[in-house]
């Protein structure tokens, strides 16, 4: 059965277009350490993504769990800071409980007063990462690239059904 699956996968075309080739050298890892399912989470934005979906939808919020790698996605039309309040109370909160910290980037629509008193509401902490250092809220950004290698294999040709294809990605 191995054999069979590295054969399909030498001859799937979606799969060869979207390879990732690695022109980096190695270097350590430094592991985000937590010590129990959803007790820390990633927050990203992926986007803007160009064409728009047919809902109009350019971009994608994702969030990930540091224990677990459970992850949640849901498409937008646009990144506002009442969207991301929405989110974590609706798919992280209200679906898994109340983490103990979340890290997200500096972005305007995670650091304002809106997510500070959600924050302060359900008595958990925000994290930032550095001003243009990505790789500090590494796995959240591993994830985004992870879900947008999914996509570009699952979405048509046009993009234009993106957001119905995130739940097949996850």
């Amino acid at each position: 059965m191995v054999q069979d699956c590295i054969e399909f996968v030498k001859k799937c075309e979606a799969c060869q277009f979207h390879v990732n080739f690695i022109h980096q050298p190695p270097k350590p890892l430094h592991p985000t350490v937590t010590s129990w399912p959803f007790e820390g989470r990633g927050l990203d934005v992926v986007g803007p993504i160009t064409p728009t979906s047919s809902g109009g939808h350019a971009y994608i919020l994702a969030a990930i769990d540091y224990f677990s790698k459970c992850a949640e996605a849901i498409p937008l039309r646009e990144v506002k800071k009442e969207n991301v309040v929405d989110f974590i109370c609706t798919h992280i909160i209200y679906r898994y409980g109340i983490p103990q910290r979340i890290v997200t980037d500096n972005g305007k629509p995670f650091a304002n007063n809106l997510m500070d008193s959600l924050c302060q509401n359900f008595k958990f902490t925000q994290h930032k990462s550095s001003m243009y250092n990505a790789f500090a809220n590494g796995l959240a950004e591993a994830f985004n690239k992870t879900l947008c290698n999914f996509l570009s294999k699952f979405v048509a040709k046009s993009k234009r059904d993106l957001h119905e294809k995130i739940g097949e990605a996850l």
